[in-house]
């Protein structure tokens, strides 16, 4: 028995591994770990920014301050103005000053339109806190937010012109409690 290459039964030779497509390259151990690092930063970036944490926040579908918790926080920002209801009287309200109220968050905020770089808005609740909020551009601005828990409540939001600046109304306030007529 020789083994020699005159031999008839000969095996083929071997075919050249499959080469990816001309554009295509193979992803090393480094790159596939550099690119799940950047995913991975780029995703919690985006989850920690205030606009990221309310998307979190509306997809959970829940707010983040529910109560005391709540107190002096941005509405927008813990998504307590998602379902808050607003009280604007319709009349006498000249910087059309509304009150919002979150039932969710426990929690109410004073918003000012129409008013002027200066002018302030204001929000209290009896026996509880007063905040302010200076609109800074622009003709609107709210509050931070008071607490005013899950049962009766008084609250007061006011308007305040900036001396000597350019609003024509002058310091008025408006009032809500549990029993006012949210829309």
């Amino acid at each position: 028995m020789t083994t020699g290459s005159s031999d008839n039964h000969s095996t083929p030779p071997s075919e050249p591994a499959a080469q990816p497509p001309e554009g295509r390259r193979r992803w090393n151990s480094a790159t596939s770990v550099g690119l799940a690092v950047a995913v991975v930063g780029a995703v919690a970036a985006a989850v920690l920014s205030p606009l990221g944490e309310h998307a979190v926040n509306a997809v959970l579908d829940e707010s983040t301050c529910p109560g005391e918790a709540c107190e002096g926080k941005n509405p927008g920002r813990q998504g307590c103005d998602d379902g808050a209801t607003t009280f604007k009287p319709p009349a006498g309200n000249p910087a059309e000053l509304s009150i919002r109220y979150s039932e969710e968050c426990q929690a109410v905020w004073g918003k000012i339109e129409h008013g002027a770089k200066g002018d302030l808005v204001t929000v209290e609740a009896t026996g509880g806190t007063k905040r302010a909020a200076e609109i800074g551009y622009g003709d609107d601005q709210y509050t931070p937010m008071v607490r005013v828990g899950d049962g009766e409540f008084e609250v007061t939001v006011c308007a305040v012109p900036k001396a000597g600046g350019e609003s024509t109304y002058e310091h008025y306030c408006i009032h809500g409690t549990e029993a006012t007529a949210w829309r």
